[in-house]
């Protein structure tokens, strides 16, 4: 395992590219004791980032929740990623843009600290290993739920939100599961650590409703996908115990892509010709040279 602070390369950080090692912030930055930042993860395919603007629009409007304006436009922000990526020399790989706020102050009001930006590039395969795709990752049911959004800004992709997210994938892990899968506040089906959840039904998909947790650019992207193929896609509140009419499980996200579902706790399902298909057609999307493929 390579250290993230100890790599070669380069980091775009407030405007400039900077030495990767060279990228630093203060102990006393308010983001790391507040948790006053937000950020993106996107993927680069081909030398592109699929759905760059939209995910630099995401950073924009998470921000503007967090009480904090962005210093750099859209056109900036996307300059500077392409920069990153052809000086990087990274074609296929990961994007992580962070925004975040500085230490000119340290408190709960914090309104006149500065406001960062930095962008990296990396290398990244798939977000679980390949053979897991073809048998389906395996989740359990977390202790932690997805917050209502009058109690934590879940519209918002902050970092704070990510803790339970943490907590819940190590606890998973140390039981033998790939991931875990949250519920939200009321009891119903939310989404995985890191990804939303989709459920075949009776030839239909079915989705959580995202009114307490991120409405996925991928899963947006997933569901014209399947409703170009014809296929109708439900978003509702979803009960767990709606599991034991469900053919197929797939999760959305952009680390994770389209990735098949095998188990859930003690309930198994197959990975079939829906979840096959559609990771065909996600695939094809984001390797189309068209500059607009956004559906």
């Amino acid at each position: 395992m390579i250290p993230f602070d100890d790599r070669d390369g380069l980091i775009w950080l407030d405007g400039k590219l900077v030495p990767w090692r060279e990228a630093r912030v203060h102990v006393l930055t308010h983001a790391l004791h507040y948790g006053s930042a937000v950020f993106e993860g996107e993927r680069v395919y081909d030398g592109r980032v699929f759905r760059e603007r939209d995910h630099a629009i995401r950073l924009q409007k998470s921000a503007e929740i967090l009480d904090f304006e962005i210093p750099f436009s859209l056109e900036q922000m996307a300059q500077g990623v392409q920069e990153l990526i052809q000086q990087n020399n990274i074609p296929n790989g990961y994007l992580r843009r962070i925004a975040w706020r500085g230490s000119e102050m340290i408190g709960v009001s914090a309104q006149h600290t500065r406001i960062h930006l930095a962008m990296a590039v990396w290398e990244w395969p798939s977000y679980f290993p390949p053979e897991l795709l073809q048998q389906g990752i395996r989740l359990t049911t977390s202790d932690w739920v997805c917050p209502p959004p009058n109690a934590m800004p879940t519209a918002s992709k902050a970092v704070g939100n990510y803790m339970i997210r943490t907590l819940s994938k190590h606890k998973a892990e140390r039981a033998g599961f790939t991931d875990a899968l949250l519920l939200d506040w009321r009891g119903n089906l939310a989404e995985a650590t890191g990804a939303n959840l989709f459920l075949l039904i009776d030839g239909a998909l079915h989705t959580p409703t995202p009114d307490c947790f991120l409405n996925g650019l991928t899963r947006q992207t997933v569901i014209a996908l399947a409703r170009r193929r014809g296929i109708e896609v439900i978003e509702r509140h979803i009960a767990p115990s709606e599991l034991a009419a469900v053919g197929e499980v797939f999760l959305t996200g952009t680390a994770a892509e389209v990735t098949p579902v095998g188990r859930i706790d003690d309930r198994s399902f197959a990975v079939g010709a829906l979840t096959r298909q559609l990771m065909t057609d996600y695939q094809d999307l984001v390797h189309a040279s068209a500059d607009d493929v956004v559906i």
